[in-house]
C-alpha cells in the first residue's frame, strides 16, 4: 500500500475520509488512470491532506484522484497528514497546495464562489485569503456565475477544455451554449476557441452574434474564418476613461511598489536613475494634478496655455 509513515502521518481508512472539496478540482480520465496505475505499481508515495471534518471524519484538500484510485483498487487505508483549521482554512489549501502546478482559471472561480456565497466572505477578504487583489476576485466570481451551468457541467465531464470555457464565459449567456457546442464539434483548440470569441463579440449587436453562432453550427468552417468587421472610432468620453483607467491601475502599481521596494534599498547605480525618473514623473504630476483641479473646476481649458 505504500513506504512507510513520517512523522505527522497517520493512517485512516478510506471510509474516514471525506471528498465534499473534490468539486472544486478538474480531473480526466487519463489523468485518473495514471494515477490508479501510480498506486497499483508503486504504492502511496505521497500522503494525501487532509482537514478536520464533521462527525470524526477527515475531509481531503489534496490527494483526490489517489482517494477515488485507492477506492478503485480496494484498499482500505490510505497515509495522510492532518492540518489545523475549518472549512475557509481548507478552502485556501486547496489553493496554496496547488501553487506549484496551478488551478485553472474555472477551479480558482469555483473556488472563490464558494468562499464568497457559503462562509459569506467579501471579495477582499478573499483577496487577502489567497493573497490575490479584489479585482482578481470579482473576475474570479463573475466568471463562475457568469458561466451556463450546462458548460461548466461538460468540462466536469472533460467534453470541454476549461481554459476554452473561460473564453466563452466572456459571451452573453445567450449565445454560451452555441458557442460550447460549436467548439466541441468543431474540436477548437482553446487559441481557435479566444479567436472565435473575439469574432462574435466584433460584431455589432445581439441579433447578428446569434445569426453567426446560427449559421457556423450549420457550417462549422465558419468558425475558423474571422468575420470583417468596421470598427467605430471611439468618443472622446470612451479616450478619457481609458486613459483614466490606465493612469490609475499604473499609480496604483507604482505606489505598491514603492513601499515595497524604496530606494534605499537600491545598489546606487541603480537608485540614481530611477530617482531622476521619479524626478521627471513628479513634474508630469504637478501638471496633471493641477490640470485636473481646473477641470473639476468647470474651467474651459482648450485655449489655455500648456505649462
Amino acid at each position: 500500500m505504500g513506504s512507510s509513515m513520517t512523522p505527522g502521518e497517520h493512517l485512516v481508512p478510506l471510509t474516514d475520509l471525506g471528498d465534499q472539496f473534490a468539486t472544486l478540482r478538474l480531473a480526466t480520465e487519463e489523468h485518473q488512470r495514471a494515477i490508479t496505475q501510480s498506486l497499483q505499481r508503486h504504492g502511496q508515495l505521497t500522503c494525501v491532506m487532509v482537514f478536520p471534518g464533521a462527525d470524526g471524519r477527515r475531509e481531503v484538500i489534496d490527494g483526490f484522484k489517489r482517494l477515488r484510485a485507492a477506492r478503485v483498487l480496494g484498499w482500505t487505508a490510505l497515509r495522510v497528514q492532518l492540518l489545523d483549521g475549518n472549512d475557509v482554512s481548507a478552502l485556501a489549501a486547496v489553493a496554496t497546495l496547488n501553487e506549484g502546478h496551478g488551478l485553472t482559471e474555472l477551479e480558482e472561480a469555483w473556488l472563490c464562489r464558494r468562499l464568497a456565497r457559503e462562509h459569506g466572505l467579501k471579495q477582499h477578504e478573499i483577496g487577502v485569503l489567497l493573497g490575490r487583489h479584489k479585482s482578481w476576485v470579482c473576475r474570479r466570481i463573475l466568471l463562475a456565475e457568469g458561466l451556463v451551468d450546462a458548460i461548466q457541467a461538460d468540462v466536469r465531464l472533460g467534453l470541454l477544455a476549461a481554459r476554452s470555457a473561460s473564453e466563452i464565459a466572456r459571451l452573453s449567456r445567450d449565445n454560451q451554449p452555441d458557442a460550447a457546442q460549436l467548439v466541441t464539434r468543431r474540436g477548437l483548440t482553446a487559441g481557435q476557441t479566444m479567436r472565435l470569441v473575439q469574432t462574435v463579440l466584433a460584431l455589432p449587436d445581439a441579433a447578428s452574434r446569434a445569426a453567426w453562432l446560427g449559421d457556423a453550427l450549420l457550417r462549422p468552417e465558419l468558425a475558423l474564418r474571422p468575420v470583417t468587421v468596421k470598427r467605430r472610432e471611439k468618443t472622446a468620453a470612451e479616450w478619457l476613461l481609458g486613459d483614466i483607467e490606465i493612469a490609475t491601475r499604473a499609480s496604483t502599481r507604482l505606489q505598491v511598489r514603492l513601499r515595497e521596494h524604496p530606494l534605499e534599498v537600491f545598489d546606487p547605480r541603480v537608485a540614481a536613475p530611477l530617482r531622476a525618473a521619479l524626478t521627471a514623473l513628479d513634474a508630469v504630476l504637478s501638471h496633471l494634478t493641477r490640470t485636473l483641479a481646473s477641470t473639476l473646476a468647470g474651467k474651459d481649458l482648450r485655449h489655455a496655455v500648456l505649462e
